[in-house]
């Protein structure tokens, strides 16, 4: 929401911005929707550490996304690879034909960047039918990878949108390398809560910071 009130327009939906981004809530899901008229891609992932996925997980992931498709979601971020680090084709078609029969958008998000060969797997993915890939460029930031990044706009861009994303700020925007205005950035800043938990020792990531997004910066980029 904070995102909205400093003018975004599309977000990325996500739990556990610690671990990369984990599945939203349906409530938090139908909260955003209620007050903002954000175009709203939700996450779909059932747990940090990788993307190859057992079947149970797998089950899990198709049952949640079909469950945000239903409540509103305006697309799926997602991503399936296989033990050696190419996309599992089955399920990312499964996953593309879910969300295209809701009519709403397929993001392929960064285990794109966890490929051993960036031609195929893009190409691959133009062939399944997916809108969007969130990409640094298979760098640990999308300014280290940015000429892959201007590399696939410039060869496939007209097939497949390529969104550049991962340690992008107001200050390092890199739409000029890139040549394109469309960026991925979570924009936030932290506040510390401490509570009873303070009395027991956690074995935990940063359990008294919480993730805010700052309006001031989405006003700024």
């Amino acid at each position: 929401i904070n995102a909205y009130r400093g003018g975004a327009k599309r977000i990325e939906l996500n739990s556990a911005l610690y671990l990369g981004g984990l599945t939203p809530s349906i409530a938090t899901l139908e909260l955003i929707k209620k007050n903002t008229n954000l175009e709203v891609i939700c996450m779909v992932r059932p747990r940090g550490a990788g993307f190859c996925y057992s079947d149970l997980e797998k089950e899990q992931i198709f049952a949640e996304a079909k469950a945000l498709l239903e409540h509103g979601a305006d697309g799926l971020a997602f991503g399936f690879l296989t033990e050696d680090r190419t996309i599992d084709l089955e399920c990312t078609q499964k996953m593309v034909n879910l969300v295209h029969h809701y009519g709403k958008t397929a993001v392929f998000h960064r285990a794109f960047d966890c490929v051993k060969d960036e031609k195929t797997a893009i190409n691959e993915l133009i062939k399944l039918n997916v809108n969007r890939v969130l990409t640094s460029g298979l760098k640990a930031t999308a300014i280290e990878g940015k000429e892959l990044i201007r590399s696939l706009q410039e060869t496939v861009g007209a097939k497949i949108e390529i969104l550049a994303g991962s340690g992008i700020n107001k200050d390092n925007t890199i739409d000029n390398d890139t040549k394109d205005k469309r960026i991925f950035s979570t924009l936030e800043d932290y506040s510390i809560v401490v509570d009873d938990c303070d009395i027991i020792k956690l074995d935990l990531i940063d359990i008294y910071n919480v993730d805010n997004i700052n309006i001031k910066i989405v006003e700024e980029l």
